[in-house]
C-alpha cells in the first residue's frame, strides 16, 4: 500500500504541469505560472483589419489610419499578443527549435482569446515544400491543428499552397516583403472552396504574408478570409 501511495505520488509529480517560461509549477492545467500568465501581453484592443495594438480614448476598436487609406485583403485580422516579453521567449523556441510543447501552449492561449469569435475554416499559411523539408515541421499547421481541435472548427491545410521558395521575410525590409510574396501562395485545382477562411500564423509582422495569402485565396473565389495569428508585432 505504501509503494502504491509512493508511486501516485511520483506520477503526480511527473505528470504536473510546469511552467515552459521559468519552470515554476504550472497555473490551471497549463504549462504556464500564473506570475508568467499575468505577465503575458494580451492584444485586447487593436485594429480588427490588421490586428496592430491601438491606444484609443473610447475603448473601442476601429479600423487604423493606414486600413482606412489602403484597405488590406483581409476582411478581418486578429492577434492573441502583441510580440514582446514574456511571450518572444516562447515563440522561437516553438518556431525554430521544434519545441512541440511551446506550441502546444500557444494554440491553447489562442484557443481561449479566439473563443467566440467568427471563425470559417482554418486554414494554415504553408511553408514551401524545401523549407519544410529543411525545419522537419509546419509550425502554423501545428497551430492550426491544435486550434481546430479546441475549438471545434473545420480545417484544410491543403487549400492554399506556396508555390515559390521566398527568402527569409525576418531579413527583408517592409516594402521588400511585399516583393518577395508576389505571386508565391496558390490554390491548387480541384479544391472545395469554403465560403469563410480563417488563416493561422504565429507571427504577424508587416500582414506581407497573410495579404499575399489571402490574395491567392480570393482570386481562387473564397468570398471571405480571415486572418488569427498568436502575436503581432507592433
Amino acid at each position: 500500500m505504501k509503494r502504491e501511495r509512493w508511486l501516485q505520488r511520483l506520477g503526480l509529480a511527473v505528470l504536473s504541469p510546469r511552467c515552459l517560461l521559468c519552470g515554476e509549477p504550472g497555473h490551471a492545467g497549463l504549462d504556464l505560472c500564473l506570475a508568467c500568465r499575468q505577465a503575458l501581453p494580451w492584444n485586447h484592443l487593436a485594429c480588427p483589419q490588421c490586428a496592430l495594438p491601438l491606444d484609443t480614448p473610447t475603448g473601442t476598436a476601429s479600423p487604423c489610419g493606414h486600413c482606412l487609406q489602403q484597405p488590406p485583403p483581409l476582411h478581418h485580422a486578429a492577434a492573441a499578443f502583441v510580440y514582446g516579453f514574456p511571450l518572444d521567449r516562447l515563440v522561437p523556441r516553438f518556431k525554430f527549435h521544434q519545441d512541440l510543447a511551446a506550441g502546444r501552449l500557444m494554440a491553447q492561449l489562442m484557443a481561449e482569446h479566439f473563443s467566440g469569435c467568427a471563425a470559417g475554416t482554418l486554414v494554415p499559411v504553408p511553408l514551401h515544400p524545401r523549407r519544410l523539408s529543411r525545419r522537419g515541421y509546419d509550425q502554423a499547421d501545428q497551430l492550426a491543428r491544435d486550434l481546430a481541435q479546441h475549438l471545434a472548427l473545420p480545417r484544410q491545410p491543403g487549400l492554399l499552397r506556396r508555390v515559390r521558395d521566398t527568402a527569409a521575410q525576418s531579413e527583408l525590409e517592409a516594402e521588400a516583403r511585399h516583393r518577395n510574396l508576389r505571386q508565391a501562395f496558390a490554390v491548387p485545382p480541384g479544391q472545395s472552396l469554403p465560403d469563410h477562411v480563417t488563416l493561422v500564423d504565429d507571427v504577424m509582422t508587416t500582414g506581407a504574408t497573410l495579404h499575399a495569402a489571402a490574395r491567392a485565396l480570393t482570386q481562387a473565389g473564397v468570398p471571405r478570409v480571415d486572418a488569427w495569428v498568436c502575436a503581432r508585432v507592433a
